[in-house]
This record gives C-alpha cells, structure tokens and sequence, in this order.
C-alpha cells in the first residue's frame, strides 16, 4: 500500500512573497487530487505589500497568486471547491458594501460557476496595509 509521503507535492511557486526568516511553511501541498493553498496576501518578493489601501489591487493580486499556486498542483479555478477569506476593514453601512463589491467584482473573474464555499471573516491582518488574504481548496478530477 502507497503511503501518503508517495503522492505528496509540496507547492513553491516562484516569484510569490517569502519568510524573511527560516520557517518550514509551503505556500501549499497537492496530496493525492487535493489541493490546499495557504493564506495568500498581496505582497512582492521583497515583502512590500501591493496595492496598498487598494482592495481591488490587493484581490487581484491575491487570486493571481493562488493560480500560480493551483497551477503548480496541475489545478485550475473550476477545482476549487472551498475558498476563505480573511479582510480588513473598518468602514460600516454603504462603505463596507462598496468595498465587498470591489472584491467580488474581482473574485468574479476568477472563480468558475458554479463557484466554491467561501467563507469570508472580518478580522485584523498581520501586517498594516493588508486588506486580504484568502487560503483554498481544490479537488482535481483525473
């Protein structure tokens, strides 16, 4: 019987963001025909963040990113079948619907239709200028 270890791909895009120090985090893991992403937030090589105070720059940053991710595990946005997403900010009312219209707009031209769950929280990120981070999961079909 295969053991997990023989079906396990750990995912490392180039070009995305990286620990400025030594951790032993991926940016995601195929094992088997599941895809799991970590969180991905917009940031360059150099740890700057992009698009600052810009949620739909920030977005589109992000899914492009998780492509780069799902396309290293030979996936594609129609195998994602979960997607959750953390955001900041601070607005109420008409803003903080202006704002999630900016980021589903952006998240529109991604996902397939049907589209995943999604779960989405509000929350503090871990740097200032973070507006999202998103984390997925995909089931590829042979």
């Amino acid at each position: 019987m295969a053991s997990t270890r023989d079906f396990k791909q750990r995912l490392m895009p180039e070009g995305l963001w990286y620990w400025p120090i030594p951790v032993p985090f991926s940016i995601g893991w195929r094992v088997g025909n599941l895809v799991f992403s970590g969180g991905h937030v917009a940031l360059d090589g150099n740890m700057g963040i992009i698009g600052v105070g810009d949620i739909e720059v920030q977005t589109r940053t992000v899914f492009e990113n998780l492509t780069k991710t799902l396309t290293e595990a030979g996936a594609e946005w129609r195998h994602v079948v979960k997607l959750n997403t953390y955001y900041e900010f601070d607005g109420e009312g008409d803003e903080l619907t202006r704002f999630w219209e900016k980021m589903t707009r952006v998240s529109l031209e991604f996902v397939s239709d049907p589209g995943p769950t999604a779960t989405a929280v509000r929350t503090k990120l871990g740097m200032d200028g973070l507006l999202i981070e998103i984390d997925a999961i995909a089931v590829v079909d042979d």
